[in-house]
């Protein structure tokens, strides 16, 4: 009788033992790890954004690592990482790779409006610079316009709004949107070409000191002239305005669409909208009282 309870009791145990090992590795949004490759102009955005999440589901641990736009992509396709952060639209060849290697729809998840912003040197006479400044520029041998890099998603975005080739443009490199900012001061003819987030945090210390470094050029069209703030990106005014968007391979809800939905959310778009940029998915309502 007793060894009938003892076999009992250890198959029990085997049974409990083996569910819990299935358990363990059944998908979860609040635990476990997860890399995000983001290019370097917008980290700042998605460093706060997985903060918070890490801050709300404190069993998660979330690596931020800065990686060219392109190459994050690829990193994407080949299983490298669970999320890239993108900015330009995919190539409908691009598109068709995504979903044949990742066996997924195409559905990017937007979650902030950025910009691409020209910055001159305090001291520049310079006000305004104009889309065909912009492109006469790109397409001389002068050199005039420093990029953080090719692969970057600042040079593929700007060469994407001139119906461009990255290849085909003429540019400077300076590595480094930040040391585009400290060093443009050496080469006052020059103009440089960033990602806003490098300093949009409007209370950061840090930023503050990078926006006093540089002039913002505005942008003038045929329609106007006009800045990168909050008003002109919501309404896509400001011609270098850029959707950001998370791309993922995670086919259940495990801690990568766990990100993304948080990101998309009130809270996460919150954070978005305290890094300085124009949150996607939320917009400021103004109700009138009578």
């Amino acid at each position: 009788m007793r060894n009938s309870v003892k076999i009992a009791l250890l198959s029990l145990m085997s049974i409990t033992a083996l569910s819990c090992k299935k358990e363990d590795k059944s998908p979860s949004y609040h635990k476990g790890d997860l890399t995000i490759l983001t290019d370097e102009s917008f980290k700042s955005v998605t460093e706060a954004l997985a903060d918070g999440y890490m801050i709300n589901y404190p069993e998660t641990h979330i690596k931020i690592v800065t990686k060219k736009e392109d190459l994050g992509f690829l990193d994407l396709l080949n299983d490298k990482a669970r999320i890239a952060v993108m900015s330009r639209d995919l190539t409908p060849e691009e598109k068709k790779t995504y979903e044949e290697q990742v066996d997924l729809k195409f559905l990017p998840a937007k979650f902030a409006a950025d910009a691409v912003v020209f910055v001159v040197p305090k001291d520049s006479p310079k006000q305004t610079i104009s889309i065909d400044e912009i492109r006469s520029g790109l397409e001389s041998e002068a050199k005039n316009f420093i990029f953080d890099g090719t692969n970057s998603s600042n040079l593929n975005f700007v060469a994407q709004k001139l119906n461009k080739q990255p290849k085909d443009l003429k540019f400077s490199i300076i590595p480094g949107n930040q040391n585009i900012i400290e060093e443009l001061g050496k080469y006052p003819d020059k103009i440089g070409v960033i990602g806003l987030n490098t300093f949009s945090r409007p209370y950061d210390k840090a930023s503050e000191k990078l926006r006093d470094m540089v002039k913002v050029l505005p942008v003038q069209t045929k329609e106007g002239v006009y800045t990168s703030d909050f008003a002109n990106m919501r309404e896509m005014k400001y011609p270098f305005t850029r959707v950001l968007y998370f791309l993922t391979n995670e086919g259940n809800f495990n801690i990568a669409n766990g990100f993304i939905r948080y990101s998309c959310t009130q809270l996460g778009q919150m954070i978005v909208q305290k890094e300085g940029l124009q949150p996607y998915n939320i917009y400021k309502r103004e109700v009138q009282m009578r």
